[in-house]
């Protein structure tokens, strides 16, 4: 197909794609700015140019056709690369604003990340943030965000990953506890000891810890359960028994003399401790506000980019 004729259906391969991700002619039309009818005479025209059939359509439901599947993939191809043209354009501009959309852990956002978030928009006020937050991990294309922070020291593969900080378990209990019980001066000690374990899957009751030299699982228990860290760390400081938070938590109690930390010389593994991951799609051209968000943080958090 010559040029000629090939530009007056790029309107309608970038209308197929919004068909195919909305799930239907009306929410792709809402999200246009144009009637459902319009929708559906584009999608008529790109088939009767192709000579396929791109969408079996059903009265609750849309699906791609075989021939369909192929044309979809590379017409988001082509609206990707688009994207990626005005992405080019803006961060040749020195224009620093434009919505950015972040994804970050709960207990994290709440006492990491909120003073940060607060001083990059005074320091960019024409930057919109949008902050969704969640302890689910989204994906960045699925579910528009531009970037998600999380925990972990196994990042996402397929995203870009920069290491903003680093967040280790400390095991706690509180100085009435300590003054009833036995102070454990090993993992296994804790066999004796009520724990305060995360409740979200069966193996949260055994606790697995290392050192230098060292491994050492533990089977633990204890009659309160609860995967919120705040109010474990309000359980611990109540005496209800030893249990492990991210150092974040762990700090201001620890400062005032309400925790004590246990077993300094070990180091509590499993979920919510790891690398602060900064994750986003790859992109040759990134804007202006995507770089200063990337930078900010970096600063901020005094870390040097993984590699």
């Amino acid at each position: 197909m010559d040029t000629n004729k090939l530009i007056p259906l790029l309107p309608d391969m970038a209308i197929l794609v919004t068909v195919v991700e909305q799930g239907n002619f009306s929410k792709a039309a809402r999200k246009l700015g144009i009637t459902p009818s319009a929708v559906s005479r584009q999608i008529s025209r790109l088939e009767d140019a192709l000579g396929i059939k791109l969408l079996a359509r059903t009265t609750r439901q849309l699906a791609l056709t075989e021939s369909g599947k192929i044309t979809f993939d590379y017409c988001k191809q082509m609206v990707e690369s688009a994207e990626q043209a005005v992405n080019a354009s803006t961060s040749a501009t020195s224009t620093v604003s434009g919505l950015l959309r972040v994804a970050a852990p709960k207990s994290l956002a709440s006492r990491v990340l909120r003073p940060l978030f607060t001083e990059f928009l005074k320091c960019y006020p024409d930057i919109q943030l949008h902050l969704k937050v969640t302890d689910r991990v989204l994906d960045p294309i699925h579910d528009g965000v531009d970037f998600l922070i999380h925990i972990n020291d196994n990042p996402i593969e397929a995203l870009v990953n920069v290491k903003i900080g680093r967040v280790e378990q400390v095991l706690c209990a509180s100085p009435d506890f300590l003054a009833n019980h036995a102070l454990p001066t090993h993992p296994d000690d804790l066999k004796f000891l009520p724990c305060l374990c995360l409740g979200e899957n069966m193996a949260d009751n055994r606790w697995r810890f290392s050192n230098e030299n060292q491994q050492a699982t533990v089977h633990v228990t204890g009659s309160y359960l609860l995967n919120h860290s705040e109010m474990r760390c309000d359980a611990i400081e109540q005496g209800f028994g030893v249990g492990g938070l991210p150092d974040y938590i762990a700090q201001q109690g620890i400062a005032a003399g309400t925790l004590v930390p246990l077993l300094q010389d070990w180091q509590l593994q499993g979920n919510y401790h790891g690398d602060i991951c900064l994750q986003y799609v790859q992109s040759k051209y990134m804007p202006n506000k995507n770089r200063v968000f990337i930078d900010f943080m970096k600063q901020k958090l005094l870390v040097i980019e993984s590699d």
